[in-house]
Parts: structure tokens; sequence; C-alpha cells
């Protein structure tokens, strides 16, 4: 299952209750860090590629790339939603090319795919009720979160991600 998420360099609040007015320190939310994701679905395994800029159909054919090379002697089926760039030519005739076979989701379905649900795992995990003045920290935070949650987190991550 592929999809992106664009975390946006800001504040995520989790809860706040106090008697007196507090302020409290936010990035301006002027810089995103893009992640294109796939779950196995079976492994619960995450490949990601990341970048600053957009996730389009460039990025979708890297990401297929890199799916193609991990060497598995099985089929890969990959689950998309219906983003215009995952449904054009330049994608379809790639994954082709690489031996991926693409299956699309029903319109207006994001509880079907369960990087949907892995995303917001990963939000919640890394990135509510905490400060990161920085862009660096902000992604070095959700890039480990991804990397471990398979490792440190696996139990938690394998509750979410059920068929």
């Amino acid at each position: 299952m592929v999809d992106a998420a664009h975390f946006v360099h800001r504040a995520y609040l989790g809860f706040l209750w106090c008697f007196i007015i507090t302020f409290i320190c936010s990035p301006s939310g002027g810089k995103r860090f893009n992640v294109l994701g796939a779950v196995n679905a079976v492994t619960n395994e995450i490949i990601t590629i990341t970048n600053e800029t957009y996730i389009d159909s460039e990025s979708l054919c890297q990401l297929l790339l890199k799916l193609a090379n991990l060497g598995l002697n099985k089929p890969i089926v990959i689950v998309l939603d219906n983003a215009i760039y995952k449904k054009c030519k330049l994608v379809q005739n790639y994954a082709i090319s690489v031996g991926i076979q693409l299956c699309y989701l029903p319109c207006y379905s994001p509880q079907l795919n369960l990087i949907e649900i892995f995303w917001q795992f990963i939000r919640n995990e890394s990135l509510g009720s905490k400060y990161y003045a920085n862009l660096a920290d902000f992604k070095a935070a959700i890039s480990n979160c991804i990397a471990t949650a398979n490792t440190d987190k696996q139990k938690k991550l394998n509750s979410l991600l059920t068929l």
C-alpha cells in the first residue's frame, strides 16, 4: 500500500489546559517534509522516499524502483489511491517495466489503505505535543520514528496495521 504524507514544520499540540495564558513556541509552518511510503501488508515493513519539494510521478517511479530492487522472489502488487500522479502513463508504464502490478482503491476510501493508519501513528509518536526548533530536528524525529517503527514500536504497530 502506497501513499504520501506531507509533514508541515509547525506545532502539533496534544492537550493543553492551564489557569494562566501560556504562549507556546511554534515554527512558522512554511517548510514541509514529504514522505512517500509503501507498507508491506504482511510484514509491516516500510520503504520510503523523502523530499522537501513535491511528491509527484517521478517520486513514485523512484519508490517503484526501490521496491523492485528489494530482490523479492514474489510478484509485487502495489495498492494505491486515485491521485492523478499515481494514475499517469509514466507511472503505469514504469510499473510494467520493473514488473510491479498497480491496483487502485475505490474513490474516497482512505480507511482501506493501511499506510494512512501508519502516517497517523507517525504523527502521534513523533510530533504530538513536541516542539522542534528547526527543520533538521523535525525531519530527524520523523525519519527516526519511521526507521524504528518495526523494531521499537513493533507490538503497537502490528495492532494498528491489520488487514
